[in-house]
């Protein structure tokens, strides 16, 4: 089979999570990816644990199956290497602060009369526009700025920071987004456009709920726990061992839930025989609830309730949910290949499943720093005969 992206070359400049996140995506998708880093030092990530035989296994799962080869793009010879790597590319991916890939002579403005052709992805903090965009930004700041961390954690409580660094992840999510977009839009007018994708402006696409809120009533809302604020019961609740999850998000699951705990025709009571009066007394209901869920186990609530098609579910954590046999079926956790003297790692698999894209249980090693180099110039070599 022919992976949709087969024949696509990026040229990835970006470092640590939001670019790295995009340039994986469009690897499993077919991509042939070159990663350019720093000499020496390389990406910032080679360096974060948890680490297996001194190796990254971060590194390892953002960075499986890349070509690495290291660029300083202040030194002439450098330079004309990546300038050959660009006029055969077809995305090039960049994370710097605004302005920095322009001191290099590489910004959107040199390169596009140039290469018309090139697409040109950016992400950073807070975009290449705006009165802030030189700013630094990392995830928690965008967490913090873009509202996302005031409606997570327990009410009265301070507010917390999402456990993924769904910063980074939205914004490279957008930023794959928008390079499959103008790709498309490449083979219809030829010419390849660029992407600018802050941080900031991706958390705010995803408050869905907290934007109709606030727009719709002019107050803001707080953090509510593990209780969606528009939906009841649709929230965490105590069985005698811990705790499980109940969703039913309309009547009808409402009055399943109800039949199958024996709560009698509670979802006639007025107080909760629609979802607004059913979020009005969100609290008595959770008690009514749980008065019944406290005497048995959770597995017999989850058993009970899947029997009679309420949604739920037991909350696990990473371990439980890598060995889950749902998600081991759908090829949910794969191995990375070792390379010659380093270790093999395993990463979570590609949630895009397509009828013609063919699933793998393992991905190519992550490369050595400059790992690539002979073999990328050697490809250079080859693509410039070729075009002469």
């Amino acid at each position: 089979m022919t992976l949709p992206l087969t024949g696509i070359t990026v040229i990835d400049l970006t470092h640590v999570l939001a670019g790295p996140f995009c340039s994986a995506q469009l690897l499993d998708l077919g991509a042939r990816v070159i990663k350019v880093e720093r000499p020496r030092r390389g990406d910032d990530t080679r360096d974060f644990p948890p680490f297996v035989d001194g190796f990254s296994a971060y590194f390892a799962g953002l960075n499986h199956g890349k070509q690495s080869i290291a660029l300083d793009l202040t030194a002439p010879a450098d330079r004309a290497i990546f300038e050959a790597l660009v006029a055969r590319a077809d995305v090039l991916l960049e994370n710097f602060r605004p302005g920095v890939m322009e001191k290099f002579g590489y910004g959107w403005e040199a390169l596009h009369p140039r290469h018309p052709r090139l697409i040109y992805g950016a992400v950073s903090g807070f975009g290449h526009t705006g009165p802030e965009r030189h700013k630094p930004a990392y995830d928690m700041v965008v967490q913090a700025r873009g509202g996302v961390m005031s409606i997570t954690g327990e009410r009265d409580r301070e507010p917390v920071r999402v456990g993924a660094s769904i910063g980074d992840i939205v914004a490279g999510l957008y930023l794959t987004q928008g390079v499959m977009a103008a790709l498309i839009a490449r083979g219809q007018t030829g010419r390849g456009q660029k992407i600018d994708i802050s941080m900031l402006d991706a958390q705010v696409a995803i408050l869905e709920h907290a934007v109709a809120i606030t727009t719709a009533t002019g107050t803001p809302p707080g953090r509510s726990g593990a209780r969606h604020p528009t939906i009841t019961p649709f929230e965490t609740f105590h069985a005698v061992d811990g705790l499980f999850v109940i969703a039913a998000g309309n009547d009808s699951l409402f009055a399943k839930l109800c039949t199958a705990l024996r709560l009698g025709p509670l979802y006639e009571d007025p107080r909760f025989a629609s979802n607004p009066a059913r979020c009005d007394n969100a609290r008595l209901l959770k008690r009514l609830i749980e008065a019944t869920t406290v005497e048995r186990p959770r597995a017999h609530w989850i058993a009970l309730l899947e029997a009679a098609g309420v949604p739920t579910g037991p909350i696990q954590n990473v371990a439980e949910a890598l060995a889950d046999p749902q998600l081991r079926a759908r090829n949910m956790l794969v191995d990375i290949a070792a390379a010659p003297g380093r270790p093999a790692f395993q990463c979570a698999g590609n949630p895009i499943k397509m009828s013609e894209l063919p699933e793998s249980a393992a991905r190519p090693a992550a490369p050595l720093l400059d790992g690539d180099r002979q073999a990328v110039l050697d490809w250079l070599g080859t693509a410039a005969a070729s075009a002469g």
